[in-house]
This record gives C-alpha cells, structure tokens and sequence, in this order.
C-alpha cells in the first residue's frame, strides 16, 4: 500500500463521475445524515478510506501486471486536500508516468459504505490499466487533425484551421469518454469484487449524483447504464 497525504505532479487527468457534489465552505461536515450504512462520521470514512486503499492496491496493481505488458502498475494513491475542492476522483500521471488515483477530502467524507470507497477507487485504477489516458490523448490528437484538414480543404485561413483543430481536439477526446468509463465500471466492479468489497453496493454511489443523461458529447454515460454494467459484470463473476 502506498499512501500519500498530499498531491503531487498532476499532469494528464482522467476526471470521472464522482465529481459532482462541493460544499460551500472550506470545512467538511462531520456529522451526515443517517443511513443503512456505516460511515457516519468524517473520521470514520478517513478510516475507512486508509483500510480500502490497504486492500484495493495490491488488487489493482495484481490485476494491472496480469492485463498490461510494459505499463507502470506502481499505484500511488493520495488524497487532494486542497481548500473547497468538489467531491472527485480521478487518475492521472506524475512525471515519471507512475499512475496517481487522487480523492478529494469532500469525497472521502461523502461515501456511505466502504463498498463505495472501493468501487470508486477500483474504476479510478481501472483507468490506467485500460490505457484510457494515452487513448484519449490519441483520439485528440486525430480530431484535431481531422478538423483543420477540413477547414484548410474548404480555404479557411490559418486562424481557422486553428480554431478547427483546437475544436477537433475537443470532439476526439469527448468522443470515447463514455466507452472509457463504462469499461472502467466494468474492470473497476472485478477488482472491487477480486478484493473483497460488494461492487453492486458501491456502484449505489450513482444514484445519489446528478444523472449526466445522453448528452451530445458528454463524457459520462447515464447513470442507470453505469448500474447496469456493474450488476452485469458482478453476476458474470
């Protein structure tokens, strides 16, 4: 397990579903309504947290080398305790390409169950183990030089063929964002599971965020699709 209290060199950054509820202050309630759960209290899901990312790491670095040839599968696992930062999760890489899952504090206090915890962290390390970022980067990169060659080809100047190439970008890396995490939900719900947890009860984390829907290029699927892939996934195993 390695887990650091601090972030560090955030560079490219997969940013997924969880990023949906702030408070409006820089402190954190440490007292949450009552639930079915057991996470109560903010010092009770700081300790959870630490206790899941004991057991979910060795999981995802496990599922990682078993998956990938040639990928970094040392997993650094941190908590962004910047001021008044959104409930979010995401995974990225620092300088020397070593793969960053970083929680927010807002995020941490926010979960109701180990279970949620857990899946959350699974989908995060699942990320990287598709090669989600590199992958985005490409289709990026595709869409960009497919939209400044259209405007070059139909006599757009070079301030055009710019604006068309900084909007292709745009387009290519939105245009799998919802494949990306419906795999990510999917080896995400194998790893949960492979370490212990119920993905099926952490995947409940959707249903209390705001639906994304099918927006035209939206990058999250809607959440009943999410559930959905879990459930399949989890009876599959």
């Amino acid at each position: 397990m390695r887990f650091i209290g601090a972030l560090v060199f955030m560079t490219v950054v997969v940013s997924c579903a969880p990023a949906v509820v702030s408070y409006d202050n820089s402190t954190f309630p440490s007292q949450r309504t009552n639930s079915p759960d057991e996470l109560i209290t903010s010092a009770q899901s700081a300790r959870a947290f630490v206790q899941v990312t004991r057991r979910i790491e060795p999981v995802a670095e496990r599922e990682c080398r078993v998956l990938t040839q040639g990928v970094n599968c040392d997993f650094r696992i941190i908590v962004d305790d910047r001021k008044q930062q959104p409930a979010n999760a995401y995974q990225t890489l620092d300088n020397t390409g070593r793969p960053i899952i970083a929680f927010t504090v807002a995020l941490i206090d926010d979960a109701r169950n180990a279970d949620e915890l857990a899946f959350v962290m699974s989908h995060e390390a699942a990320h990287h183990i598709a090669g989600h970022i590199a992958r985005q980067r490409q289709n990026a990169e595709a869409g960009a030089v497919i939209f400044g060659s259209i405007a070059a080809l139909t006599g757009g100047d070079d301030i055009t063929v710019e604006s068309a190439m900084r909007i292709g970008k745009q387009v290519g890396a939105r245009s799998y964002s919802k494949e990306f995490e419906l795999e990510a939900d999917a080896l995400g719900t194998i790893i949960t599971s492979r370490a212990g947890y119920q993905p099926v009860v952490g995947a409940q984390f959707f249903n209390r965020i705001p639906d994304p829907g099918n927006r035209f290029l939206g990058t999250h699927p809607p959440n009943s699709q999410r559930i959905a892939t879990v459930e399949r996934t989890a009876a599959g195993l």
